[in-house]
C-alpha cells in the first residue's frame, strides 16, 4: 500500500518507526544522498556497500534500506535470512536503468576476451552476469591487480569509467551509462562559483563528466569526500555531487560553509537525485509496520551477484565499505 494513500495526520512518525525498530527487531539504513529527516533516524548512514556489510553484522531480523533499490538488492544479496524492506519500490537509479540484463549479457557475448568489472550501481541480475564488482572507492586497486593485457568491459558508468581510464592508463570497453544527477552539473555554474569564491576547493564524485572532474581539488567516493571535507583546513567548500550529504558534513563540522555545485541554470533542483526523493518518513513507517514492499530474490540471480560481490572484496580486501562513516542512533536519541 502505497503511503501517500494513508491518513497518518496527527501521528508521531519518529515515535512510531522507533516502536517499530524495536518490535521488528530492525536496523535502519539511510544513503546520504537521503533527506535529512531519513538520515537523522537511521542506526547507519553511509555509502551503499558500507551499509549493507553493517546491517550484515547486526542481528537484526529487518533491515529498512532508505536508498535505491540496487542498495537494497545487494543488502538481499549479503543478508539473504534477513527480510529487506525499500519505502518505495520505484527508488530506481538512472545507472541501474541504462543497463537492462538482457542487453548487457548480449554486448558481454559479443566480446568473450573481455571480463566485465561492473560498478555496484546496477540491478543484481547484471552483477549475475559480471566477473568483479567494483565500488568509486575500489575500482582502482582492483583494476591494478588485473593484467595488463586482459581486455576489460566496464559499465555502467561511462564517467567512472573513463576517469579510471585517464588515471590509469587502461583501454576499457565502456558501457554508456551515466547518473543523472552527476551529469547535470554545469561547468559554466561551477566557474562562477569559483570566481566568487577563489580559493574554495572543489569535491567532486568520480560519476561526474571530465569538464567537471578537470577543476576538481578532490575526487573521490561520497565517504571519501565527506572525510575530505571534515579533514580539510579550509572554511568553505564547493561539494560536486547530491547535495543532502551536505547534511552530514553540517552535522559534523557545523563551523563551515558547504555549497552544493550548481545546475544548468544555476539554482535549479536537477542535482538533486530524483529517486533517493521517494523515499519518506511516510513510506519508512509504513515499510516498517507492514513489511512491505519487500526485496526478494531468485536464488540463482543472489549466488551469481554474490560471486562477483566476493570477487571485489577478496582483490579489495575485505575492510572496504567498512570505514567509520556509519552513526549509531537510538530512540530517544
Amino acid at each position: 500500500m502505497n503511503a501517500s494513500n494513508l491518513s497518518l495526520k496527527g501521528l508521531d512518525l519518529r515515535a512510531e518507526i522507533d516502536r517499530l525498530r524495536r518490535t521488528r527487531n530492525a536496523v535502519i539504513l539511510a544513503h546520504y544522498y537521503q533527506e535529512p529527516a531519513l538520515q537523522d533516524i537511521a542506526d547507519f548512514v553511509g555509502d551503499s556497500l558500507d551499509l549493507s556489510r553493517k546491517a550484515e553484522a547486526t542481528d537484526a531480523e529487518v533491515i529498512a534500506f532508505c536508498g535505491v533499490r540496487f542498495m537494497a538488492e545487494t543488502a538481499k544479496i549479503l543478508s539473504p535470512e534477513k527480510i529487506v524492506v525499500l519505502p518505495d519500490m520505484d527508488a530506481g537509479c538512472s545507472l541501474e536503468d541504462s543497463c537492462p540484463p538482457d542487453q548487457f549479457k548480449a554486448f558481454r557475448e559479443k566480446h568473450p576476451d573481455h571480463i566485465a568489472l561492473t560498478y555496484i550501481n546496477c540491478s543484481a541480475e547484471v552483477k549475475a552476469l559480471s566477473d568483479i564488482i567494483v565500488t568509486s572507492s575500489s575500482a582502482e586497486i582492483i583494476l591494478s591487480q588485473i593484467p595488463l593485457e586482459q581486455k576489460i568491459i566496464f559499465g555502467p558508468d561511462k564517467h567512472l569509467g573513463g576517469y579510471l581510464a585517464r588515471k590509469t592508463g587502461r583501454d576499457m570497453l565502456l558501457w554508456p551509462g551515466v547518473c543523472i544527477v552527476h551529469e547535470a552539473f554545469s561547468e559554466i555554474e561551477l566557474l562562477k562559483l569559483k570566481a566568487q569564491y577563489p580559493g574554495a576547493p572543489v569535491l567532486a564524485h568520480p560519476e561526474c563528466p571530465p569538464h567537471i572532474i578537470d577543476h576538481a581539488d578532490h575526487v573521490g567516493s561520497t565517504s571519501s569526500i565527506l572525510d575530505y571535507a571534515l579533514r580539510s583546513p579550509d572554511e568553505l567548500l564547493i561539494v560536486a555531487t547530491e547535495p543532502r550529504i551536505i547534511h552530514q558534513m553540517e552535522l559534523k563540522a557545523p563551523h563551515k560553509k558547504f555549497i552544493g555545485a550548481p545546475g544548468a541554470d544555476g539554482n535549479c533542483n536537477c542535482n538533486m537525485c530524483p529517486y533517493m526523493a521517494l523515499n519518506t518518513m511516510e513510506k519508512l513507517y509504513v515499510a516498517l509496520r507492514d513489511l512491505q514492499p519487500r526485496v526478494e530474490l531468485p536464488d540463482d540471480v543472489r549466488i551469481g551477484a554474490k560471486k562477483s560481490l566476493d570477487r571485489m572484496l577478496d582483490m579489495a580486501g575485505r575492510t572496504v565499505g567498512q570505514g567509520d562513516v556509519g552513526r549509531p542512533v537510538f530512540a530517544g536519541d
